[in-house]
């Protein structure tokens, strides 16, 4: 417990007294910008390939303002070897990735990602949705899941920025 007359004391007090929007940006600078990450969760059909490619970007590149998930509609038994193999020339590790189903995930999400996988997903509660239209590599050369690998990096550079500078 504080003595009263303590400088810590004081500062409490004084914080206490704020208005709750100044008492959360006051905890949001203690805490490193925690707070304002927000959840984003990028949807595909199978979980194998574009959304696992896009969760290792967001992680590797947004992980200070995102909380990032990926999930997929359908069940499915593995991540696409050719998606890891592309990812790791890029330096991130997908080694631990597995397919995921959307009840693997948060119910509610502040952005939500789909692939442009030419199917109606399930309502996902959310602030912000995309759909980004990829072409599904599965089953193409390495060629193909490079250049796919690099148009989901720079549409997560993009969401990153966005969300950084508030327009999300």
């Amino acid at each position: 417990m504080y003595r009263r007359n303590t400088e810590a004391y004081k500062a409490t007090i004084i914080i206490v007294k704020k208005p709750l929007n100044y008492r959360l940006k006051i905890l949001k600078e203690k805490l490193g910008g925690v707070l304002m990450k927000l959840k984003v969760a990028f949807v595909c059909v199978h979980n194998s390939c574009r959304s696992q490619m896009a969760e290792g970007w967001a992680k590797k590149l947004g992980s200070d303002v995102l909380e990032v998930y990926s999930a997929g509609t359908e069940d499915y038994h593995e991540v696409k070897p050719r998606a890891v193999e592309v990812m790791e020339e890029a330096g991130v590790d997908m080694s631990e990735h597995y397919p995921k189903l959307l009840s693997d995930i948060p119910e509610e999400v502040d952005i939500l990602i789909t692939m442009g996988c030419n199917v109606v997903c399930p309502f996902v509660p959310c602030k912000h949705s995309e759909d980004w239209s990829l072409t599904d590599p599965s089953g193409g050369s390495v060629e193909e899941f490079r250049k796919i690998r690099d148009i989901i990096k720079e549409k997560v550079e993009d969401l990153t920025k966005r969300v950084k500078n508030k327009e999300i």
